[in-house]
Formats: C-alpha cells, sequence, structure tokens
C-alpha cells in the first residue's frame, strides 16, 4: 500500500510535467490541492469511472479551474476513459484536456469552468437539482436520489460577485448536501492577496446560514477528513471547508507560497528539485504501478453503482410510474404523448384568435405544457407578475423541496448560473426569467449554457422600446444581436401566441443548447394562416402574406413589428407592388433549414429586402444585403408612452412605406 503522500505526489508530478510539456498552465493550484484532493477522491466521493453517468453519482465542480490539471490527474488516475497520452497533450487543440476543464471533452467532467465564480454557482444548481428530485421522487427506504455536490473555490471565486449571489441562496434554500472547500493559499495571480481580499470569510458565509468549518491545514489528511465527515453530517446547510494551504507546495523557497507558481511553467531545474524534494524519481508522466492500483475507483465506484442499482430494482417493484418517470426525466427524454398533444395545442391557439402580450402567451404556454412535463423548472430574478413565468401549478421550493420554482431573488447572474447546474445535473428543465434588457447582467452565463450546449430556456420580456415610459435604461437594443451572434443559441422573438407556443415546443424540444425568447409588454395582434404556414413556423421563418405574382419586395419582420409590416405592405400592393410579407421569429431556426426551402422564402432574385425591428439595425444585413434596408434602432431609446416611441423612431406604415420606396429605386437604379 502506498503513503498518502506518495498518492498526492502523482497529482503534483503529472501536473507540473504536462504543463511543462505544453509550456502552458498553472502549476499552483494542483500543487497545493493535492493532499485534499486525495482525501476527497480516495476516501469520501461516490462515483463510478467506468460509468461517469451514473444518476446518483457525486457530482464535483472544479470552480477555480485554471488549475485544470489538478482535475486532470484525479480522472486519469482514478480509472477514467482519460490515457496518460491525453495528459501528455495538455492544452493542445483537439486534446481531451484544454487549457480549462471543458464539458464533454473528457469523461467526469461535469461543468465548464474557468471563468471565476461561475462554478460555484453551478454546484449550487446542482445541488437544488439534487434536492428537488429526492423531494421528488425518494420514498421511505428508498432514496434513489442521494448524493452531495463537492465544489473546490479559491479566493478569485469569491472575490466575483456571483459567489454572493449564488452562496446567499443556497444558505437560504438549505442545501445541505452541498460541500464547498476553500483553498485559502492567500496568493492570487498578481501577487499576495494582502490588501486585495481582506473578507472575513468565516462571518461572510456564517451569515449566508452556511456551516462553517476551519481554518483546516489543508495539508493534513486527517484534518480533512475529519472536516468532510462534519460536513457530510450536516444536512440542513451547505458546508464551507477552510483549508489552509501553500500554493505550489512542493516547490522551493522562491515559488512555493508566492504568485510565481500560479500561473508560470516551472524552469526545468526546478521541476529537478521537486522530484528530487518528493522522493520522485520516476521519468515524466511515469507513474509507479502500486499507486495506480491504490488510486484506482472502478472496483468500488462498480460496488456503489451496484447496490443503487438494487436498491433502484426495489423501487421499480414498488413504484413503477415513478421509476419510469424518473428515468425518462434523466434521460432528458419527452412524453410518449408530448408531440401530438403539443402540435394540438398549436392549432387549437390558430382556431381561437386572440389579441395579447407574447409574455402572457407564454404563460398560457407554460399552464398547459408544465402539466405534460412535471420536468419544467421555472424561476425569476424578482420580477414573476411582470414576466409571468408562474402558473396554476407552480410551488415554490424556498417552501417546498419538492416544488418546481425558485424565487431567486434580484440575481439575474447566479440565476442563471445556477439554471446551467441544474440542467448539467439531470432531471429537470430549468426556465429563468428576466427582462430582455437585464439579460447583460447574466451573459456570461448565458454564453456558458450555449458553449456547454445546454438545453435551458431564457425568458425575456418587455422586450423593445415598447417598454415605453422606463426609458433607455430599461430598453433593449443590441441584446438581440447579441444572443443571435452567440455559437449554439437559438432566440425566438414571436409576433403572437401562436408562435409563442411553438417557440416553447421548439425549446422544450431541443437538446443541443439554449433558447432564448424575447417577449413583448404590448398586446400583439394574431395572424390568420392556413394549415402550411402553420408548420413552416417552426422552421424559423415562413411566407405570412404573399402577393399572387412573384414578389418586387420583401419584408422580414419579427414579434410586434409583423403587424406593422402587413399594414406597410397593404399600402404598398395599391401602388401596386408585389411584396410578399416574411415573419422570422427565430433566425437561427430559419438558418438550419436546408437551402431549397430558404430560397423558397427568400428568393436571392429579390434584391429588394426591408427588414423591420425595434432592434438594433447590426444583424438584418445578412438578410436584405447590401441593396436592402433595415427600420430599426440606431441608437439608444427614449422615456415616454409606447406609441410616441414608436413613431418617434420610425416604426409607423409611412416611414416603413417610404424606407420601401428608397430599397426598391436603389435595386432599379443597379439593373
Amino acid at each position: 500500500m502506498t503513503s498518502r503522500t506518495e498518492r498526492a505526489n502523482a497529482i503534483r508530478i503529472l501536473a507540473i510535467d504536462a504543463i511543462y510539456k505544453a509550456q502552458s498552465g498553472h502549476p499552483g493550484t494542483p500543487m497545493g490541492m493535492a493532499d485534499i484532493s486525495e482525501v476527497l477522491w480516495r476516501d469520501v466521493m461516490r462515483y463510478n469511472p467506468a460509468n461517469p453517468r451514473w444518476y446518483n453519482r457525486d457530482r464535483f465542480v472544479y470552480s477555480n479551474g485554471h488549475g485544470s490539471m489538478l482535475l486532470y490527474a484525479l480522472l486519469h488516475l482514478t480509472g477514467y476513459d482519460l490515457t496518460i497520452e491525453d495528459i501528455r497533450r495538455f492544452r493542445q487543440l483537439h486534446s481531451r484536456t484544454p487549457g480549462h476543464p471543458e464539458y464533454g471533452y473528457a469523461p467526469g467532467i461535469e461543468t465548464t469552468t474557468g471563468p471565476l465564480g461561475q462554478g460555484i454557482a453551478n454546484a449550487v444548481g446542482m445541488a437544488l437539482a439534487e434536492k428537488t428530485l429526492a423531494a421528488q421522487f425518494n420514498r421511505p427506504g428508498l432514496p434513489i436520489v442521494d448524493h452531495h455536490t463537492y465544489a473546490y473555490v479559491g479566493e478569485g471565486c469569491l472575490m466575483e460577485g456571483i459567489s454572493h449571489e449564488a452562496c446567499a441562496l443556497a444558505g437560504t434554500l438549505g442545501l445541505g448536501k452541498l460541500i464547498t472547500i476553500y483553498d485559502r493559499n492567500m496568493v492570487t495571480n498578481d501577487g499576495p492577496i494582502d490588501g486585495v481580499y481582506t473578507d472575513d470569510t468565516r462571518k461572510r458565509f456564517e451569515a449566508y446560514d452556511w456551516q462553517v468549518i476551519g481554518e483546516i491545514d489543508g495539508h493534513d489528511p486527517d484534518a480533512v477528513l475529519a472536516a468532510l465527515t462534519a460536513a457530510r453530517a450536516e444536512t440542513n446547510r451547505p458546508s464551507l471547508i477552510i483549508c489552509r494551504t501553500t500554493i505550489g507546495q512542493g516547490c522551493s523557497e522562491g515559488y512555493a507560497g508566492t504568485h510565481k507558481v500560479h500561473g508560470g511553467v516551472l524552469p526545468a531545474e526546478e521541476i529537478a528539485k521537486i522530484r528530487e524534494r518528493l522522493h520522485w524519481p520516476h521519468p515524466p508522466f511515469d507513474i509507479p504501478a502500486a499507486i495506480y492500483a491504490d488510486w484506482d475507483r472502478r472496483a468500488c465506484g462498480a460496488d456503489a453503482e451496484n447496490a443503487w442499482n438494487a436498491l433502484f430494482e426495489r423501487y421499480r417493484d414498488a413504484y413503477p410510474d415513478l421509476a419510469a418517470a424518473f428515468e425518462r426525466r434523466m434521460n432528458a427524454e419527452l412524453p410518449e404523448h408530448w408531440h401530438g398533444q403539443s402540435r394540438d395545442h398549436v392549432c387549437a391557439l390558430q382556431a381561437k384568435p386572440a389579441d395579447i402580450p407574447s409574455r402572457k402567451a407564454s404563460q398560457n404556454a407554460i399552464e398547459t405544457f408544465a402539466p405534460l412535463l412535471p420536468e419544467m423548472f421555472g424561476g425569476c430574478a424578482d420580477i414573476t407578475p411582470s414576466c409571468l413565468t408562474r402558473w396554476s401549478g407552480s410551488s415554490s421550493v424556498c417552501f417546498d423541496p419538492a416544488g418546481n420554482y425558485v424565487d431567486y431573488g434580484v440575481r439575474e447572474f447566479g440565476m442563471v448560473a445556477m439554471a446551467n447546474g441544474i440542467a448539467l445535473h439531470g432531471g429537470l428543465l430549468p426556465y429563468t426569467a428576466t427582462f430582455l434588457m437585464f439579460m447583460e447582467y447574466a451573459r456570461n452565463a448565458v454564453r456558458m449554457a450555449a458553449l456547454m450546449k445546454q438545453r435551458q430556456i431564457l425568458v425575456y420580456t418587455h422586450d423593445s422600446i415598447g417598454l415605453g415610459e422606463d426609458g433607455p435604461t430599461h430598453q433593449p437594443v443590441e441584446q438581440l444581436a447579441s444572443l443571435r451572434q452567440t455559437p449554439n443559441m437559438v432566440t425566438w422573438r414571436p409576433c403572437d401566441q401562436v408562435e409563442t407556443a411553438i417557440a416553447w415546443i421548439s425549446a422544450i424540444e431541443r437538446r443541443d443548447g439554449p433558447t432564448a425568447f424575447s417577449l413583448s409588454r404590448l398586446p400583439l395582434r394574431q395572424h390568420p394562416r392556413d394549415d402550411t404556414q402553420l408548420r413552416n413556423a417552426f422552421r424559423g421563418g415562413y411566407v405570412l402574406s404573399d402577393s399572387t405574382t412573384p414578389p418586387d419586395l420583401i419584408l422580414i419582420a419579427t414579434g410586434s413589428e409583423v403587424t406593422l409590416a402587413l399594414e406597410a405592405a397593404r399600402v404598398l400592393r395599391t401602388v401596386p407592388l408585389a411584396v410578399r410579407v416574411v415573419s422570422m421569429p427565430s433566425p437561427e431556426t430559419f438558418d438550419a433549414q436546408d437551402e431549397a426551402y430558404r430560397e423558397s422564402v427568400l428568393p436571392d432574385g429579390v434584391r429588394a429586402r426591408l427588414a423591420i425591428e425595434a432592434a438594433s439595425t447590426f444583424y438584418w444585413s445578412r438578410y436584405v444585403g447590401l441593396d436592402g434596408g433595415v427600420v430599426g434602432m440606431t441608437g439608444f431609446g427614449e422615456s415616454g408612452p409606447a406609441e410616441d416611441l414608436f413613431r418617434h423612431f420610425g416604426f409607423t406604415i409611412e416611414n416603413v412605406v417610404e424606407q420601401a420606396h428608397r430599397v426598391i429605386a436603389r435595386v432599379r437604379q443597379k439593373r
């Protein structure tokens, strides 16, 4: 049997070897947290390297993810499918070991981390998902959902404001199975932490209603194990274990405990001294068989999973319907009758017109779909009555652990990052809401959802200058273009209740990224559609109104401006001009259609095109081309009644008609 020190040193050596070979990386944190990790990953955490997606595994989040070689070393040593060759290719193009942990690149990585603070917020979301699913599914003597979420954080994570948002809410929600280990090494990238971070972390987290343990010696395995045992014993509050460590533990004086080892490549002569100091005579990337054997967690992981499988079979015998629902939800599958029921709802809406705001249409869609999908898990950043995301069956997890709605408070960034963790955990389909303008507070978490291709729904209301009197601070202009330019993101700006329901259906059925809705405060007129138009609306862009002859002009509009486009088209047709009106609720969805369909909607031969949207004009050049035009916003809004603002900024029939004539004249002049 090898010693704890030898096993921890294997982490340190793998980290410095990989970083030296890459000539890039952060050796200090892996070296400093190796002793903590040896205890957590060998003695405490429950997981199966042979099945990284086992439902009841403990989740591990490495929030201070710049020290990624720590995680890669742990995955490799414990028996995950991450080879020594993968370690050798650290930070190389197309490797499974990129500079920061990336979800989906290698097994065992629960979330992408790197932007500091977001990992701990993801962990809060995962712990909330565990608590909710346990309350929804567990039955006496059959705890099929029963695992912990562990997170590592550094000073940088705790300095980021998002950590305050998420950790405060974690205490309020009583997430007793969230255990966070704070690597207190007193160093930042710039130097010693004195004068930069002087918070009393203990008092801060006690104020959040967390159990706080330590400060303990992070290089004392017995102290670490005792702290983890105490944390696991506390079931009503999340726990923070403060571990005092030396960054770069094992390095020479002048490196250890200094910022020099935080993000710099150690020189060859220093690495040679480390090997000597750690009594490690082996060449780079060479781990002795005895150490591999003592690290290997595959056998005990299989035992843990097999025990759970036996438990689940007893659960299935006693509660077959619940067991089937649990597996369906954890596999992100839709109910058998979902497709037919959802399409029937769309047809029913089309047959019974209602002129309502799309935010209200969204609430109606939730009211219809949530009973079919108990995994729907809503929430809002303190403006639920405005965003209309609560439905008749909503129950707040603040008061009901088995609930389906989170009152996030004024925490937009924390809300979306937590929703990422909820989605990553599995079993719940999170949707979150705020005003479109306040997407900016959560922008990086939205980007992380797209980067990880996570299935969550972002409900944004009050989507334009139509917000009115609240003025430019609350009126979104550039936000839609920003969302639409984000890879893996799909946006919908529906023009009526029918398109809103279609947007919800599309988002629910999507599996490869988040979906954002841009919804109106003002009532929107419902438009007539035949069966073909109804089917084509699911394709993101379609012909809503057409001429009897090939079009001279195409008007493209979204949301509230679709009605304006239709009214302008009626005027233009009296000229007479052959005018086509295209509703484009989801440009990304339209772009994903086959070329023949896109050509049928926007023929290449029709160069006279005018886009109309009460948002930035920037995005629409891709559809209107050099000869076309855009009626949109080129600056910020103003405060005033909505109708006055629309008129002031040119969203009138008269201006659209005038701009259309200019586009046609420009196209004809170039022929």
